[in-house]
């Protein structure tokens, strides 16, 4: 079955199964910019190359907003461990919150799901200098590698320090 263009999030395929689109985002604007180029010329009136360009960035604002959410989890975790005569209530929502939304965009984009472990040591290293600013503690009270895993850092359950 060849792609199918769609212009709503709800159309489902002639056999009634969800679509590419429905089922990973992330994939559908990455074959969707791709066929753009492809076709180019043929595409009369449409300007398939920004087009393309711009299909694509949707998708990656996918990408971007699990970096933003992984960066904000992991600072609140560094909190979290290292701060806990501090352990409120609103650190707990915001890391609860950080990972709901996380889980949600891998659901929409499955194809991303390995993502949070590619990018965990960059968006540790930026979590570390908010930790800092946020805590005023030394840098060197944060280790310099990430100290959790990624599977326990999605994990609802899991909050370092606490048994």
């Amino acid at each position: 079955m060849g792609p199918v263009f769609q212009t709503s999030g709800t159309s489902r395929s002639r056999a009634g199964r969800p679509t590419l689109y429905e089922r990973d985002f992330f994939l559908w604007t990455r074959q969707q910019a791709q066929l753009l180029r492809e076709r180019g010329a043929d595409a009369s009136g449409l300007d398939a190359t920004r087009l393309a360009a711009e299909i694509e960035d949707l998708g990656s604002s996918q990408q971007s907003e699990i970096e933003n959410r992984l960066c904000v989890l992991l600072a609140h975790l560094l909190k979290w461990q290292f701060q806990p005569s501090k352990r409120s209530n609103s650190w707990r929502a915001t890391i609860a919150e950080q990972r709901m939304r996380i889980a949600r965009r891998l659901r929409q984009s499955p194809s991303l799901r390995s993502y949070p472990a590619e990018v965990l040591e960059e968006e540790y290293a930026l979590a570390r200098l908010n930790a800092v600013a946020e805590t005023n503690m030394a840098l060197e009270t944060f280790p310099l590698s990430c100290p959790f895993g990624i599977d326990d850092i999605l994990d609802p359950d899991f909050f370092p320090g606490v048994d």
